[in-house]
Parts: C-alpha cells; structure tokens; sequence
C-alpha cells in the first residue's frame, strides 16, 4: 500500500508541469501584444498631427492600457510558474531580476490581479469621459454605466480579497500564538 501511496503522490506531485504549456501560451500572448501594441503606436504616430489633444489622449490612454495588460500577463505569468510549477533558477543570480519575483505567494497574486484590473477598469472610464467631455451634447450611454459598475465591482472585491487576506493572517497568529 506504501508503494501505491508513493506511486500517487509522485504522479500528482509531477502533473504540476501540465501547467506548463499553459504559461508558454502566455509568453505567446505577450508577443501578440507586442505585435498590437506596434499597430497602435505606428497609428498613433501617423496620426500625430492631424488627431486633436482629445483623439491623441485617446490613443495614448489605449497603449498604457496595453502596457498595463502586458504587465499583469507577466506577473501571472511568473507568479504562476514559480508558485504552482517551478522556480525559475535562472533569474536567481541575475541583476535584471525584479525585486517581487519569488516573493509573491498566492494571496499576493490575487492581490496583484486585482489591483490590474481595477487600473485597466479605470483606464476604460477615463476614455469613456474623455469622449464625453469630447461631445458635450451626448450623455452617457448603458456602456459606461456598465463599465462604472464592473469598476466598482473590481474595486470592492480587491478590498474583501485585502481584508480576507489580513483577517487569515490574523486567525493564523492567534492560531500559532496559542491565544
């Protein structure tokens, strides 16, 4: 029965690496928005001087909304792996590591996840009310309101996730504290 029980343990304990493809699909997605994030900023640059200040925001808030989505494709990306996979040996003695690399557990990483989406939600209102204060005469549309309160939603479960997170630590000391 022992060798059975090993036999398992080994076999769940290496399914781990199913999950790699999975973070190699995202090194793939980061290429594609390279790729799109290329497109816009040659439209971006061909339109410099005939788009107004109101079009150029526009334009400009789409690419940080794409570098933000970049960033949080990477931090899945290396957050994942190392927690769920592997570690990542090579970046241990490089200067370029970054500094969150290997620290960030899973509670951290929703916490990070959460945190992106709220400032891609926010980036998407700020095109919405810049389009507005673009077009005085339109008001706004079933398509913002939704999006304000998808934003909101964000908002409100990254403070209970912080606050489910902060209350676990606290039961965990009073747990080990023997209180």
């Amino acid at each position: 029965m022992k060798k059975i029980q090993h036999f398992l343990e080994v076999f769940i304990f290496g399914a781990r690496w199913l999950l790699a493809p999975l973070y190699l699909g995202l090194v793939g997605a980061l290429l594609l928005l390279l790729w799109r994030y290329g497109i816009e900023f040659v439209a971006l640059a061909n339109n410099i001087n005939s788009a107004d200040a109101h079009m150029f925001t526009l334009n400009l808030l789409g690419l940080l909304d794409l570098v933000l989505l970049g960033n949080l494709v990477l931090i899945v990306l290396f957050a994942g792996y190392e927690n769920f996979v592997s570690k990542i040996e090579t970046a241990e003695s490089s200067i370029d590591r970054p500094s969150w690399m290997g620290t960030i557990d899973f509670s951290g990483l929703k916490l990070k996840l959460i945190g992106s989406l709220v400032a891609l939600s926010v980036i998407e209102l700020l095109k919405d009310f810049i389009e507005l204060s673009n077009n005085e005469s339109q008001t706004v549309g079933q398509g913002t309101i939704w999006r304000i309160v998808l934003h909101l939603t964000f908002v409100v479960s990254g403070v209970l996730f912080a606050l489910m997170d902060r209350l676990g630590e606290l039961g965990g000391k009073h747990i080990t504290s023997g209180d």
